[in-house]
């Protein structure tokens, strides 16, 4: 805490997550998966929940394969898991591999030129030849070898030399969707590009598409969002632990009287005498602007309407519905979580669980509780 700052218990709302949740979760994708090895996706700090606080916690549930997005977060998780396998998904960009091998890192290799300089470092170094993780693009568009680079791959099988190919994946588009087509025809294109590169294991699914079955695990699950809490399954009760739960406070109420209104853009209008209270969160804090006059917060086990426009660092409830001394300064007020389920809330503001999970703001006290 830096010096002059009040005491963390001044803050506006209370960040509490569950390293047992996680440690459970992945307990349960582990065995979902029956046997296949399951790694853990931690990147953007763990989707915003803290990379120093969990993945060690998940290397202690025996994950042994960690993938982040970017070099920088695979550099600081090294930090923290000296002996641990740790790959970046979107690749090695020219003149960083020499930056891999000093921290023992893999890229996963996402289009011919990332193989030609992987390969070129690992002769170069005259050493054993380095691992290379292929990623093969099955309809996404994104990053991956596309069908025709894949093909090329195969018919210049020298482009390999120096290599020794130790993954090939690919990922799921609609994975959280179970009957959509695209699965299907995303595993048969992936099947039929992965034969006619040297045997390898294989990788294909995400959190949800752990949840597809047998067919779709192949060698090596990769979840993420689902270890947060997240629901992987978004049409059926949520299998997995709940991990993030955010409290805040009353700061104040008002009595206020119809024609009155409340907040900015006077957005919300009072129909007959209702009591407003102001709790000290907003979108400075990740509390999604798009849920001002849609969503709801929990003062006990009762469900509270957001009303009027979430602002910079405030938001206001009607708890008229409530005892005047239930809802006094300083009751507290729960945001995410228990009724406030995460996903819930994010559908109502137009977006989903990720991104609510990985805007949640520095200015809230976290408070981890020990697996």
């Amino acid at each position: 805490m830096a010096a002059g700052m009040p005491p963390s218990d001044y803050a506006g709302a209370a960040l509490t997550i569950d390293l047992g949740a996680v440690a459970r979760n992945y307990r349960s994708l582990s065995d979902r998966l029956g046997g296949v090895s399951c790694a853990a996706v931690v990147k953007g700090d763990a989707y915003g929940l803290g990379v120093g606080e969990i993945a060690p916690v998940l290397a202690r549930e025996g994950c042994e394969r960690f993938f982040v997005a970017t070099l920088d977060e695979a550099v600081e998780l090294r930090g923290l898991l000296p002996d641990t396998f740790i790959a970046v998904l979107n690749g090695a960009l020219a003149g960083s591999e020499t930056m891999f091998t000093d921290h023992n890192l893999l890229p996963v290799l996402n289009d011919l030129g990332q193989i030609e300089r992987w390969a070129a470092h690992s002769i170069a170094r005259d050493n054993e030849p380095l691992e290379a993780l292929v990623q093969l693009d099955t309809g996404m568009n994104r990053l991956g070898l596309p069908p025709e680079e894949t093909r090329r791959l195969a018919a210049e099988p020298g482009r390999l030399d120096g290599l020794r190919l130790s993954l090939v994946m690919s990922h799921l588009a609609c994975a959280e969707q179970p009957d959509n087509p695209m699965n299907q025809a995303q595993r048969t294109e992936f099947d039929e590009l992965r034969a006619l590169l040297p045997a390898a294991p294989a990788s294909f699914a995400n959190s949800s598409g752990v949840f597809l079955g047998a067919d779709y695990h192949y060698d090596l699950g990769r979840p993420g969002v689902a270890l947060y809490g997240v629901n992987p399954t978004p049409d059926k009760p949520n299998p997995m632990a709940e991990v993030v739960c955010l409290h805040s406070k009353i700061i104040q109420l008002r009595d206020v009287d119809s024609p009155q209104t409340v907040g900015y853009g006077a957005s919300h209008r009072i129909a007959a005498h209702a009591r407003i209270a102001t709790v000290p969160v907003g979108y400075a804090d990740g509390y999604l602007r798009s849920l001002g006059g849609r969503a709801f917060a929990a003062i006990g086990d009762v469900r509270v309407p957001v009303v009027g426009r979430v602002s910079m660092d405030l938001i206001t409830l009607d708890v008229s519905a409530l005892a005047p001394d239930e809802t006094l300064p300083g009751t507290s007020v729960q945001l995410i979580g228990g009724v406030c389920p995460i996903d819930e809330l994010a559908a109502l503001g137009g977006t989903m669980a990720y991104e609510v999970l990985n805007r949640l703001g520095p200015r809230f006290q976290r408070r981890y509780i020990s697996p």
